[in-house]
This record gives structure tokens, C-alpha cells and sequence, in this order.
């Protein structure tokens, strides 16, 4: 689904112990990786050709993702992960705030997570993350993850989203941080009206 290209310039949250990250050096001239755990992070010092591999120690809920995208000839990147399900929301919306240097995302996350990002208007897992993702990015669900692909097991099923910035998107800033009010309030109590809200 993510057929990198020898220079492409991608980067990994989250890269644990290497089951994207190997493939992915396999096809790339470079690679930059972003891990908070030190000591994965030096495991990796001690594994990889750190000629082709940036590892950047930082909570990716902080890290600057358009900075490093001016690093490209067209200042933009590719991002890809397994995110951490507990956080996975947050670094979505965070990567809302880069979004105009970025070419395509894919990631694995929970699979209700995926379904709520996907959900068409009017269905039960329309949700304030369904609205603030469509307007930014044409979402598909590429891939289903059984837990038996894990070991261990999990105890929740997976997916895979790519997500692609919209062309026709127009907000202006000001427009966009008025909708991200809206709709926050508009989804603060699900079981009441939207006019009460």
C-alpha cells in the first residue's frame, strides 16, 4: 500500500523493533524514524546502517513534522506507522497542524479507530474525528489486521488507513480553527441535539 520510492522522503513513527522499518530501508535511500524510548533507540544504534537511518529521540505529539519536510526538494514527506493505540488519536490531530507538508500517510491503528475515521454522515461511528479527518484528507481503509498477526495477540482488531491531503480543500486559517471549535462542540455530548450543543 505505501510502494515507497528510493528518494522519497519518508519518516516512521513509532518504529519498535524494525517490522516496517526493515522492509521499508529495503527500498529507500534514507530513512527518518521517530522514537521516544531510549532504549529501542539505542538497540537501533547498535542494528541499522545509520548512514541510511536518522533516528530523531522525540514524542512524536511534539515533534516538528514541516520541518523536517524542508529537508525535501519540495518540502514535503511521506509518513507511515504503527501508532501506539492509546495515542493514536492525538498524533492524528497533531499531524492535522503539518498537513500542508505532507504527501500521503499510512497507518496501522485500531480498527474502530479506522471505521470511526472512514464513517460516512449520519452512521453510528460518525464522529468529531470523522468530520475533522474528511475535510483534510481522502481517507481509504486499505487493510484489515486480524490479532493473530501480532505476537503477542492483541485484544482489539486492526486496520490500515492511507490518507491523502484533499486538493480542493479552501479554509483559510481562521475558517478552519472556527470549524475545529464547531464541530468539538458539536460532538461534546453525543446524545443531545446539535442545536442544545
Amino acid at each position: 500500500a505505501i510502494n515507497p520510492q528510493p528518494d522519497d522522503l519518508m519518516v516512521e513513527i513509532g518504529p519498535g523493533l524494525g517490522a516496517l522499518t526493515q522492509p521499508l530501508l529495503k527500498k529507500l535511500n534514507h530513512l527518518h524514524v521517530v522514537e521516544i524510548d531510549r532504549d529501542i533507540i539505542t538497540w537501533m544504534q547498535s542494528f541499522y546502517d545509520l548512514s541510511k537511518l536518522t533516528i530523531h529521540n522525540s514524542d512524536a505529539l511534539k515533534f516538528n513534522f514541516a520541518e523536517l519536510a524542508k529537508l525535501s526538494p519540495d518540502h514535503k514527506i511521506r509518513v507511515t506507522g504503527n501508532l501506539p493505540y492509546n495515542i493514536s488519536t492525538p498524533i492524528l490531530f497533531h499531524l492535522l497542524d503539518n498537513v500542508n507538508s505532507i504527501i500521503d500517510m499510512h497507518f496501522m491503528l485500531q480498527k474502530e479507530v479506522v471505521e470511526r475515521m472512514v464513517a460516512p454522515a449520519g452512521s453510528s461511528d460518525f464522529s468529531r474525528l470523522s468530520v475533522m479527518m474528511q475535510a483534510r484528507y481522502d481517507l481509504e481503509q486499505v487493510l484489515d489486521v486480524p490479532p493473530e498477526a501480532f505476537d503477542p495477540q492483541p485484544k482489539v482488531n486492526s486496520a490500515v488507513v492511507r490518507m491523502i491531503p484533499r486538493q480542493d480543500f479552501d479554509l483559510s486559517d481562521t475558517q478552519w480553527s472556527a470549524l475545529e471549535k464547531i464541530v468539538a462542540a458539536a460532538f461534546s455530548q453525543r446524545r443531545k441535539m446539535l442545536r442544545t450543543n
